[in-house]
């Protein structure tokens, strides 16, 4: 009797137990399925997270390369190639005689054109005399553009080099552009030098055969007058020895 008591309170005692500890006493259950779906969740994550990165590399590259493209080219040498078209026409300006002038040229050929009846004999040489100083004139100035524009060549090489080199080390396409750009210049005055010197040449020649042809004139001129003085020739007695 006393040991059938005993096992009711023991009964008794561990139901209580129980009943006094409903939630706390549970059994954690692992779940295949969804720690696979975490792990996926994680791992798209992740790569959008590089792809991002990736996205903003290329982005900050793109501008790197934008700036490359927007910089300066560092070598200008326009104020050089100003220089000598300044000078090359500086030269053309100091012509004597006969200037580049289409109305200047008018008024001087028409003197190598009119031989009148009124012009004396000394008229005549005076304009024949200031007609070979204008073909002289015209030759020196011929040499001179000419040699000014052999001293050019040195300047053009040393600015061709420069060019060249830095065109070949540009970071950008505005570099690259500048630098085709000044060598578009330095051709420019290269050809400005060569219609300088075919210029100062066709004048040289121009007025060289206007001379020619003017002496021909005046010299039908003073043929006419000769034989027309209305003296003929007289001979006259020489005494060759004493």
């Amino acid at each position: 009797m006393t040991r059938t008591r005993s096992v009711a309170a023991i009964v008794i005692v561990a139901t209580s137990l129980f009943a006094a500890a409903p939630g706390t006493a549970q059994i954690a259950v692992f779940d295949p399925s969804n720690y696979s779906q975490n792990l996926m969740t994680a791992a798209n994550t992740l790569r959008q997270i590089d792809n991002q990165l990736t996205a903003l590399q290329n982005q900050a590259q793109m501008l790197l390369n934008q700036a490359r493209h927007l910089t300066s080219l560092p070598t200008s040498l326009l104020n050089d190639i100003d220089r000598t078209f300044t000078q090359t026409q500086n030269l053309l300006r100091q012509v004597d005689r006969i200037a580049y002038d289409v109305q200047a040229i008018e008024q001087t050929f028409q003197q190598y054109q009119n031989f009148s009846v009124s012009q004396s004999d000394q008229q005549l040489i005076n304009g024949a005399r200031d007609r070979w100083q204008n073909s002289v004139s015209a030759f020196q100035h011929s040499m001179s553009v000419g040699a000014a524009t052999v001293n050019n060549l040195p300047a053009t090489q040393a600015h061709t080099d420069t060019l060249v080199s830095a065109s070949q080390s540009a970071v950008g396409v505005l570099q690259v552009s500048q630098a085709g750009n000044q060598l578009l210049a330095v051709q420019a005055r290269q050809l400005a030098d060569l219609t300088a010197l075919v210029a100062a040449q066709g004048r040289a020649q121009s007025i060289e055969q206007a001379r020619q042809t003017a002496g021909e004139d005046q010299a039908r001129e003073q043929v006419r007058r000769f034989l027309t003085n209305g003296q003929g020739y007289q001979p006259q007695s020489a005494q060759m020895f004493h």
